[in-house]
């Protein structure tokens, strides 16, 4: 599953053998949802110092999803598995067997810890009701420009951990994985953006954000609308952490590129408030690739519950 064929590195510059990059990314993006779900929906000035941001938050601190056991990913890290899954069950990816799992997966708990779904994005729900009422999944996603929460950002990386091809068919990918259930470009394109920019990351490249953009620019030009494309790749100056998928890849680039290690990344991401899961799922995954699993506190990969779902995975993705 090397990119290209040749063995990976994180960003750091050492190579990685027997696929332990593929672990990285995926620990790191489920880690950083699990992190993030007790804080969702406050406010920055409502958030614990950032050195106390744990799996279980400081006591009398008023957490999201109170019946969630601390260490449980949220819809983020049970739809990037279902990515995987989809992608390793058919060798490619088949939309229409993707958006069944994510059916399956907001009906059955498929790949959600204890079959439990929650934090459902009102977005997503819809489209996947469009979907299960027989519309095909390259039209399900809702497509007008409100249309465009992170819900398909939140769960791409899985892709960069599969795919072997160049640069132009990640993209092509990348978007057509958020058609289910985001059908605007700068959807996609956000997506696209964080597909390349992860795999620049784990390929060691120096500036790996503006190699991706460079990249993007030559391989959509002319088939996206230009003001789209300027909207994902010009910086972004409004909100921080909220759900709005501008804002979260963003949020997830500032929060890798001002830190210097996988839990400061986190516990930045967190730190913006808000949809804070969401950021630290983004921002995690990449930040796993950057510096490698041993990076990850061995307290939160312990405390990471469902493990028994990722495991399987793994295994698949070594032998793929």
């Amino acid at each position: 599953m090397h990119v290209g064929g040749v063995a990976p590195t994180y960003g750091g510059g050492v190579v990685v053998e027997g696929g332990e990059w593929v672990e990285a990314g995926l620990i790191g993006l489920l880690v950083g949802d699990a992190l993030g779900v007790p804080y969702e929906f406050h406010r920055p000035d409502g958030l614990p110092p950032r050195d106390r941001i744990e799996m279980d938050p400081p006591p009398g601190f008023r957490r999201a999803h109170a019946g969630v056991p601390p260490g449980t990913w949220s819809d983020d890290g049970a739809q990037a598995l279902v990515l995987l899954d989809s992608l390793l069950a058919n060798d490619g990816l088949d939309l229409a067997h993707f958006a069944d799992g994510l059916s399956r997966w907001l009906h059955d708990g498929f790949y959600a810890v204890d079959d439990r779904t929650f934090d459902v994005g009102i977005q997503t729900s819809r489209a996947i009701r469009r979907f299960r009422d027989g519309m095909a999944p390259e039209l399900s996603g809702p497509a007008k420009e409100r249309d465009n929460g992170n819900g398909a950002l939140m769960r791409v990386l899985p892709l960069v951990l599969w795919h072997r091809g160049d640069d132009a068919q990640l993209v092509q990918l990348a978007m057509r994985q958020g058609l289910p259930t985001h059908g605007h470009v700068r959807s996609q394109l956000c997506c696209a953006m964080y597909c390349l920019w992860a795999r620049q990351v784990l390929e060691g490249t120096a500036d790996a954000w503006a190699q991706a953009a460079s990249q993007l620019r030559k391989i959509v030009a002319g088939q996206v609308p230009a003001n789209e494309l300027s909207l994902v790749l010009e910086p972004w100056t409004g909100s921080a952490g909220t759900g709005y998928v501008l804002d979260t890849l963003w949020s997830a680039r500032r929060a890798v590129e001002q830190t210097d290690s996988y839990e400061d990344c986190v516990r930045h991401a967190i730190a913006l408030g808000h949809d804070t899961d969401t950021t630290a799922c983004v921002a995690g995954g990449v930040a796993g690739l950057k510096y490698g699993l041993a990076s990850i506190p061995q307290r939160w990969r312990a405390a990471l519950r469902g493990m028994e779902l990722v495991w399987p995975l793994l295994e698949r993705s070594a032998s793929a």
